[in-house]
C-alpha cells in the first residue's frame, strides 16, 4: 500500500524511502522485526520459566501472609528493581540506543565507542553514589515506602536490612543494560535475551537448600547481588566480543552527555510509568499482610507477556526505526510499526484471554504449596483478573515509546507517563478504600489504557504514524480468535473439579492433578489459539515469513484488496 511520508518530513522524504538510486547503496541486511524479536523472546522465555521456578520456590520457602520474610524480601526485591527501570532500562534504552545506532550508522565504530564510554561512566557514576545515598537513607526512606511496616518493627527492621544488600544491584544493572544496548545496535540480541537467566539461576540455587524463611529471605537477597556482578560482566564480555571497544574513562559532562541527559530524564520517566504504578501499588499493598507477594505473584504471570512480546519488539523495534528515520526511509519505519502492532497484539490478547479466564486456576495450581496456602491464591487471582485486561495495554506502551524516542522526543511520552501515573495514584487509592486490594490492580490496567490512547491519538496527530485499515482488520481478526479461545478456557476451567479427577485417576509421574490440569488447559488454549488465528486470517504463514526474512528498507505490504 503507497504510505505518504509524515507531516513534518522533509519534502524529499518519500523519494528517500524509494528503491536506492545507483548513487546510493542498498541498506544493510539485517534480520527482519520478528526474527530479531523471536531471538529477544525465545532466551526471554527461558529467563522467565527459570524465574517462575524461583518464584515457585521462593513462595514456598518464603510464604506469603503467614510469615515476615516474604514481605521484606519482595520490598527488597522491588525498590532497586524500580530504579534499574528508570536509570537503566527506561532512560539509556530510550535516549541512548538511537544515539550511539546513528553514530555507528553515520560515524563508524570509533565514534560510537566514545559517546558509549563517556556514556558508561556518568550512568556508572550516577547509580554508584544514589545507590550509596540510599544505602544509608534506607531506615527513613521504609517509613515512605512501606508505611503499613511500621506496627509490625521485626518486618520493618528486615526489610531495611534486605533492601541495603540489595540495592547494589541497580549499578550493575544499569551497566548491563548500557551494553546490551550496545549489542542490539549491533544486530546481536542473543545474549541481551540471556543475561537475565543468570539472577534466576543463582536464585534458584541459593534459596532451594534453605529451610527457615528469615535465612532464606537473607539468602535470595545476597544471591541478587551475586547474580548483578555476574549479568554485568557477562554483557561487556560479550559487547567487546561484537566488536565493541569501549574504554574506561573519568565521567565528563560534555555537550553530548549534557544533551543525552536532557533526553534520558524524561525518557526515564516515559518509560518507567507502568514500574512506578507497580511501586504506588505496593506502598497500598503494605497496609495488608502478604499483600507485596500477591502483587509479586500476580506481576510474574501478567508480566510474562510484556516481557516476551512487548520488550522483545521494543529493543528490536527502536534501533530499527533510528536507523531508518537516519536514512529517510519512511516506508520502512511504517512497516516495522505495523510489524510491532500486528504480531505484539497477536500474542498479548490471548494472554489477557487467559488469564482472565481462569486466574484462581492458574495461581493455585503453580504456587499453592508450603507456606503459600489457599487463601493466597484466591487473594492474588483476583488482582490477576484485573491486570489481565490491562495486559495488551501494557505491551503496546512497550511498542508504541520507540516511535516517540527514535525521533529523539521524550518528552512527549514523559508527559503522558506523568498524566498515567496521576490517574493510578488517584484511582488506587479510591478504589483500594472501595474494594481493597483487586482495586489496586483495576487502576494500575485503567493508567497504562490512558497512557496508550494518549499516545496512538499523539502519533495520529502528528503524521508519524496511523495504523491502515489493514492493519485493524488483523487486529480484529486477531481479538476474535482470542474472545473464542479465552470463552473456551472458561468453560473448562469451570470443570476443574473433573478435569483433576480425572487426571488423578491417571496416576501422572512428577506432576499433581491440578499441576497437570494448569498445563494441560494452557497448552489446549495455545494450540486453539494458534488454529483460530489462523482460521480468522489475523495471521498468515506468508505473513510470518515475511516478518522473519524482511530486509530494511522493505515494508510490509498488505493484501490488494486493502491496499
Amino acid at each position: 500500500m503507497s504510505q505518504s511520508p509524515p507531516l513534518d518530513s522533509p519534502p524529499n522524504a518519500a523519494a528517500a524511502s524509494a528503491a536506492p538510486s545507483a548513487a546510493q547503496s542498498p541498506p544493510p541486511r539485517r534480520p527482519g522485526l520478528l526474527k530479531s524479536s523471536v531471538i529477544f523472546a525465545t532466551l526471554t522465555l527461558l529467563s522467565r520459566v527459570l524465574g517462575l521456578a524461583r518464584d515457585l520456590v521462593v513462595t514456598a520457602r518464603l510464604g506469603a501472609s503467614l510469615t515476615i520474610a516474604a514481605d521484606a524480601y519482595y520490598t527488597a526485591l522491588a525498590f532497586p528493581n524500580l530504579f534499574r527501570r528508570i536509570f537503566a532500562e527506561g532512560a539509556f534504552a530510550a535516549a541512548f540506543v538511537p544515539d550511539y545506532a546513528k553514530r555507528l550508522e553515520g560515524e563508524g565504530e570509533a565514534e560510537a565507542n566514545r559517546f558509549a564510554a563517556d556514556a558508561a561512566a556518568g550512568l556508572a557514576a550516577v547509580t554508584v553514589a544514589f545507590c550509596l545515598v540510599v544505602q544509608l537513607a534506607m531506615p527513613w526512606l521504609m517509613y515512605v515506602i512501606n508505611p503499613g511496616y511500621v506496627d509490625e518493627p521485626d518486618k520493618f527492621r528486615l526489610a531495611v536490612i534486605l533492601t541495603q544488600i540489595t540495592m547494589p544491584y541497580l549499578p550493575c544493572m544499569a551497566i548491563a543494560a548500557l551494553f546490551s544496548g550496545i549489542l542490539n545496535a549491533h544486530g546481536r540480541f542473543i545474549v541481551s535475551g540471556f543475561y537475565p537467566t543468570i539472577l534466576n539461576v543463582v536464585m534458584l540455587a541459593i534459596v532451594w537448600p534453605q529451610t527457615e524463611p528469615v535465612t532464606a529471605a537473607y539468602a535470595a537477597s545476597w544471591g541478587v547481588l551475586v547474580a548483578g556482578v555476574g549479568q554485568a560482566a557477562l554483557v561487556i564480555w560479550a559487547a567487546r566480543k561484537s566488536g565493541a571497544r569501549v574504554r574506561l574513562v573519568l565521567p565528563r559532562l560534555t555537550p553530548e552527555m549534557k544533551a543525552l541527559t536532557r533526553r534520558a530524564i524524561p525518557a526515564a520517566i516515559a518509560n518507567s510509568a507502568t514500574q512506578i504504578n507497580i511501586f504506588i501499588s505496593g506502598i497500598l499493598a503494605s497496609q495488608v499482610a502478604g499483600a507485596r507477594v500477591w502483587l509479586n505473584v500476580a506481576d510474574r504471570l501478567y508480566q510474562l507477556p510484556m516481557s516476551l512480546v512487548g520488550v522483545a519488539i521494543g529493543v528490536a523495534l527502536l534501533p530499527r526505526l533510528a536507523q531508518s528515520l537516519r536514512r529517510g526511509d519512511v516506508a520502512d519505519a511504517r512497516g516495522a510499526m505495523d510489524q510491532g502492532l500486528i504480531f505484539g497484539l497477536a500474542l498479548s490478547l490471548p494472554a489477557a484471554a487467559a488469564l482472565m479466564a481462569m486466574p484462581v486456576y492458574l495461581i493455585d495450581g503453580l504456587f499453592t504449596r508450603g507456606a503459600f496456602v489457599a487463601a493466597d491464591a484466591a487473594a492474588t487471582g483476583a488482582l490477576l483478573f484485573h491486570y489481565g485486561w490491562g495486559t495488551p495495554a501494557f505491551v503496546l506502551q512497550r511498542i508504541l515509546q520507540p516511535a516517540f524516542f527514535a525521533r529523539e522526543d521524550t518528552k512527549t511520552p514523559m508527559r503522558f507517563a506523568l498524566i498515567s501515573v496521576a490517574v493510578n495514584i488517584v484511582a488506587g487509592v479510591i478504589l483500594y478504600l472501595l474494594i481493597g486490594i483487586p482495586g489496586i490492580a483495576m487502576a494500575t490496567s485503567l493508567a497504562a489504557w490512558i497512557a496508550v490512547i494518549q499516545m496512538l491519538l499523539a502519533l495520529w496527530r502528528r503524521g508519524d504514524y496511523r495504523p491502515s485499515p489493514w492493519v485493524m482488520s488483523k487486529i480484529a481478526r486477531t481479538a476474535a480468535a482470542s474472545l473464542v479461545m479465552g470463552g473456551a478456557l472458561a468453560v473448562a476451567a469451570a470443570q476443574r473439579a473433573a478435569i483433576e479427577a480425572a487426571l488423578g485417576s491417571l496416576g501422572l509421574p512428577l506432576l499433581g492433578s491440578k499441576e497437570a490440569g494448569v498445563l494441560i488447559l494452557s497448552l489446549a488454549g495455545f494450540v486453539l489459539y494458534g488454529l483460530l488465528v489462523f482460521l480468522f486470517g489475523g495471521v498468515t504463514r506468508a505473513e510470518l515469513r515475511a516478518a522473519l526474512t524482511r530486509r530494511a528498507g522493505t515494508p510490509a505490504a498488505p493484501p490488494a484488496d486493502l491496499a
